[in-house]
């Protein structure tokens, strides 16, 4: 399929002036029905399509320029975290956020899925209005990740092997306030509660986010968590963390 160079369909509509666009890729009719229902009665969104398998969910993100994609992984010919790293890939929807929605919640799903470019990563079984609250946090440009995901995601890769690992001066420049908040990102803790452990107003938690992505060159919040399990900082355990 051709990689194309800018957007092929109607341009993204700006934050706060319509509604969220949601595109639903699931090769089962049911639930792609189901998810649109969803969508499509909840204020604030609309269902600009749905893709039975990843390929088609490439296409309809490259035409349509959804918001958010909400991505199966298992489906027929190309998976989805496949198509999620194609659509992250691509300049023409490079914008588009992918929110990963499956049954598996085995860690390796987790980690390919993030590692391909998804910003969040739920399970089927999630309730219908933590569904819905997980697109808006997508859609304004935020990550997600179930905290039972993160926390089993960083014990597995705690014990596995640290050859391939990027050097530890992939951290370098980082103040060490600022590896204990990714640290305490990585382990699954809410800006509330790194707030709470960290003894810092939420301002504060802010602005350390914000200087760790722009010194990691790091794209979201997910991304800051494939960080701290690549360069072993997840498994890391400090006196009085």
């Amino acid at each position: 399929m051709t990689v194309r160079t800018g957007p092929t369909g109607p341009p993204r509509t700006p934050a706060g002036s319509g509604p969220t666009r949601v595109l639903v890729a699931d090769d089962q009719a049911m639930v792609r029905g189901s998810f649109r229902v969803l969508v499509d009665h909840t204020p604030g969104l609309t269902a600009v399509g749905e893709a039975a398998d990843g390929a088609e969910a490439v296409e309809l993100a490259r035409r349509e320029q959804p918001d958010v994609v909400l991505m199966d992984i298992r489906m027929p010919g190309l998976d989805g975290i496949e198509a999620t790293r194609r659509i992250c890939a691509d300049s023409a929807t490079s914008g588009v956020r992918v929110l990963i929605l499956t049954t598996f919640d085995l860690d390796d799903y987790v980690y390919a899925a993030l590692r391909a470019g998804a910003a969040g990563f739920l399970l089927k079984d999630t309730p219908p209005s933590e569904v819905l609250s997980a697109i808006s946090v997508i859609a304004a440009g935020d990550s997600l990740l179930a905290p039972s995901v993160t926390r089993r995601l960083i014990a597995e890769f705690a014990r596995r092997p640290e050859p391939g690992r990027p050097s530890a001066r992939t951290l370098d420049g980082v103040t060490d306030r600022e590896l204990e908040v990714l640290t305490l990102i990585a382990r699954g803790l809410s800006n509330t509660e790194l707030a709470e452990h960290l003894h810092l107003s939420i301002a504060t938690v802010k602005t350390h986010i914000g200087r760790l992505l722009a010194k990691l060159r790091a794209r979201d919040r997910a991304q800051l968590v494939i960080l701290a399990y690549e360069t072993g900082l997840a498994g890391a355990h400090r006196p009085g963390w």
